[in-house]
């Protein structure tokens, strides 16, 4: 393992920003794996070490296959994260909305463009993502519908979904989707939580990333072959939306099947303590998502139910 520094920028006032990678192995630049972009990603950071522990103690055994170079970056945004800030410390811009990044433009942008640069030529690039809205998710693999998506590819990973959505406008200045425009195979994994850590889900994501290795010839490894993935479209999904505001009281989680009129969740009224609101499943299904903090706003997406096949 070779601990190398990927970017840094020089501060005034503090110690400076930087981004470290571990390496592994030698030769054709392989596969790149990226934790958190955001400064709450903290399971995606978890995750991430959890995956240098493992690759080290791989690279130890002689189980990585000659000729192919991983490269683990377990977070690109220390500085945010060290205050729990989501995004960027002083103006609050994202730094995945940044890439492929401009070397003289804003600081983000100059993030983007240096850890880009680094990290452009890998035949895979794998990035633990969070979602725009709190909430858990049963672990999948989510890939943006650009034309260079590869669903077969995705199945490698073992993981019980493949999720395919349409690219929106913004999407464009994501890592997942300039590494596809750079001809990287790219894929988002998203395991149960983000703002803490969820071991189990951790475990399932490093197994299915493991999986992947072995099924491209990368890394000696024999585990669970995981699951055969469900390949489903975003648009699929079923939302269930509050009415009010309140307080969000769940009675199920993600994973859990549930049935048509089956009680999902109350929104309690803040003040007065009484039920403002029940929430009933519209469908017989899986929950894929739900909302987990402990207010909700009105017409708020709380949960996203797959349908049952």
């Amino acid at each position: 393992m070779k601990k190398k520094m990927i970017y840094e920028i020089k501060a005034l006032y503090r110690d400076n920003f930087r981004i470290t990678g571990y390496e592994f192995g030698s030769g054709k630049k392989s596969v790149c794996v990226v934790g958190s972009i955001r400064g709450n990603e903290i399971q995606q950071l978890y995750t991430c070490s959890q995956l240098v522990k493992r690759l080290k103690k791989l690279e130890e055994e002689g189980k990585l296959v000659k000729g192919h170079k991983i490269l683990v970056i377990p977070s690109i945004n220390p500085y945010s994260m060290n205050i729990k800030k989501r995004f960027w410390s002083t103006d609050n811009t994202d730094i995945n909305r940044m890439f492929p990044g401009y070397n003289l433009g804003e600081t983000t942008q100059r993030i983007a463009a240096g850890v880009f640069e680094v990290i452009k030529d890998y035949q895979y690039g794998m990035q633990f993502a969070s979602f725009y809205m709190p909430g858990n998710f049963t672990p999948h693999i989510r890939m943006m519908k650009a034309g260079y998506e590869n669903v077969e590819l995705a199945k490698e990973f073992g993981m019980p979904y493949v999720v395919l959505r349409n690219t929106r406008p913004y999407d464009t200045t994501t890592l997942n989707y300039n590494w596809q425009i750079w001809e990287t195979n790219a894929f988002s994994i998203y395991t149960t939580t983000t703002a803490e850590v969820d071991k189990e889900s951790a475990g399932t994501a490093i197994r299915s990333i493991l999986n992947f290795l072995s099924k491209e010839g990368i890394v000696d490894y024999c585990g669970h072959e995981g699951y055969i993935s469900r390949v489903v479209e975003d648009t699929d999904m079923v939302p269930v939306r509050t009415r009010v505001a309140g307080i969000f009281e769940s009675e199920v989680k993600v994973g859990d099947e549930v049935l048509k009129g089956q009680l999902l969740a109350r929104v309690i009224d803040p003040y007065e303590g009484e039920v403002s609101e029940t929430l009933t499943a519209p469908i017989d299904g899986i929950v894929f998502f739900q909302h987990n903090d402990p207010l909700t706003y009105a017409d708020t997406a709380v949960f996203k139910l797959m349908k049952g096949r």
